[in-house]
Formats: structure tokens, sequence, C-alpha cells
């Protein structure tokens, strides 16, 4: 049994902080070269860079993932400076609250250009080099809220969570014949720069539903995903993995806190 990942090549999009820089982080550390991607070049470098200065192989790229065109590029990228593309990891999401009264199309379609949409052209741009690898694996970052939960404010963050999951069943069916499997990590609240941008009271509340207690953190969520990327995963494919602490458990804030 195998959870050697050592000179696998990796994308990680939405990469330069948060939950995709601790995935990034992960692999850099089990020995995978790394391509980071963020929408912002500098940030995806300066990510890179200090991954290289503890000793991993890591370069920085710019992409728009809701955008064709970029995603072809970031596969492009990988296959010229990693030699290919063994893991994808799907990570990259935004979750701008808007309550239903306020809640527009284009805040509709801002969050499903990116989390959707973009999920599944990065994907697509990335099955060449995928399938000519013998370790294909694909894990996205979905999250406990749309699949499982609800919070207010966030009914479009959700269903586009609910929606990444819809994509991931059909898609290893697709994906299998060609040894590429696909998985999700759900993550609970994680203490990340998004999480602290909430407001302590926030922090607070989530942290007191969590029967371990605390929060998770991007270290928690990398770990899921490099199990998937394992081969001591490899016949596990549409599947999701929660990392939330227990968080979905209680039913009430009371059993929480028992």
């Amino acid at each position: 049994m195998s959870f050697s990942l050592t000179d696998r090549s990796v994308v990680v999009t939405g990469a330069s902080k948060g939950i995709g820089l601790g995935i990034a982080r992960v692999f850099a550390d089990a020995g995978a070269q790394v391509l980071l991607v963020s929408r912002n070049r500098e940030a995806a470098e300066a990510a890179a860079a200090d991954l290289r200065a503890h000793g991993a192989q890591a370069y920085g790229f710019a992409a728009d993932i809701s955008r064709e065109e970029d995603c072809a590029a970031m596969a492009d990228a990988a296959t010229e400076r990693l030699g290919g593309i063994d893991v994808l990891c799907a990570n990259a999401g935004i979750f701008p609250e808007h309550r239903l009264e306020k809640l527009d199309a284009a805040a509709i379609d801002s969050v499903f250009a990116t989390n959707v949409k973009g999920t599944v052209l990065s994907v697509r741009a990335c099955l060449p080099a995928l399938k000519a690898s013998s370790h294909g694996r694909i894990v996205l970052t979905s999250s406990i809220t749309g699949p499982i939960t609800g919070f207010p404010g966030w009914a479009h963050y959700g269903a586009s969570k609910a929606a990444q999951l819809g994509f991931m069943r059909t898609a290893a069916i697709e994906l299998a014949p060609h040894g590429i499997t696909i998985n999700a990590v759900l993550p609970g609240n994680v203490a990340s720069e998004g999480a602290v941008d909430l407001g302590e009271d926030y922090l607070a509340q989530m942290t007191a539903t969590v029967p371990m207690k605390r929060l998770g953190t991007v270290t928690d969520i990398g770990n899921a995903a490099a199990f998937f990327a394992t081969d001591a995963a490899s016949y596990i494919t549409g599947q999701t993995l929660i990392v939330d602490g227990g968080q979905v458990l209680p039913e009430s804030l009371e059993a929480a806190t028992a």
C-alpha cells in the first residue's frame, strides 16, 4: 500500500492562499512538484516562491478558470514545466454573501462561472495529460454547505457546491476506463483568510458547533486531498470525504455542547 507522492506532477487551482495553498503545501511536502494557479499572477508566484524556499519544486501561474482559453494555457504550462499532469486539485472557488432578496443574476452567474464552470473547464483542459499519466487523479474541493447543510446568505454558493458533486459522479463513470479517479473533499469551517474575514463572532459561533472544538486547518483539507491522489486510493472514485471535525453530526447547538 503506497501513500507516496514523490515526483507526482500536481496542478492546484485557487492556490495562492487559504485551502488551495494548504493543499499545495501538503503535496509539496510529500515530494510532488506543484503548479500553483491563481487569477493574481503576483500572488501565485509569491506563494510558489515561498514553497521553493522550503525546498519544494513549485511554480506560479495566472489563470481565470472560468475562461476556456485560460484553462488550456494552464494545462499547457503544467505539461511544459512539470512534464505532465498526474493530479488536478480543482480547488478554486468564490463565496460572496447575498441573501435571497438581494441575490441577482450577476451574483449567481459569477459564483457558478468559477465554482461550477471553472471546475468542468479545468478538468477538461487537463484530461489529455491525465490520460497520459499512469496515476491520473482529480480532487475537487466542494463543501458541506450545499451538499449537506445550508447557511443564510450562501444559497447560490451552496447550489454551486452541490452541482460540483453532480458533475463528479458522471465524470467518474466516463473517466474510469482511462484509469482516472475523481473524488471530492467537503470541508467544514476552516480557519483560513476567508473565514477570518467573516469576523470573530462568526468564528466563535462556528467553533461552538464543532464537536472537536476547533476549526479545521488548511492542512487538514490538504491531507484529505493528498490521500485521494495516492495509489492507496486507486480504487476509490466518485466519492466524497467530509472533513469537518464532526460539524454536521449534532442535531442542535445543545447537542454539540453537551
